[in-house]
């Protein structure tokens, strides 16, 4: 029988103001400058045909799904936060 899966360590929950004020700042660049720029580029890649075969389009969602799992990571590490002076 195999042993169960050990959790990932945990992260202790506490953050100094700073750190709340550069990551909610990241989050905030991710969602609205970096996401935006990348989705633009990835449709005029897809405006260009065959999907299968254009580099543009495939690394352009792949950057997509990295920067919407830092956004997920970051919104979900916020709100667990807890500001400390």
């Amino acid at each position: 029988m195999k042993k169960p899966l050990q959790s990932k360590t945990k992260i202790a929950p506490y953050i100094t103001p700073q750190g709340q004020k550069r990551l909610s700042e990241e989050l905030s660049y991710l969602w609205k400058v970096k996401r935006p720029q990348v989705t633009r580029a990835v449709a005029e890649a897809a405006a260009m045909g065959d999907r299968s075969e254009n580099a543009e389009y495939i690394y352009g969602k792949k950057q997509l799904r990295q920067i919407d799992s830092r956004i997920r990571f970051l919104a979900k590490r916020l709100s667990e936060l807890i500001v400390v002076d």
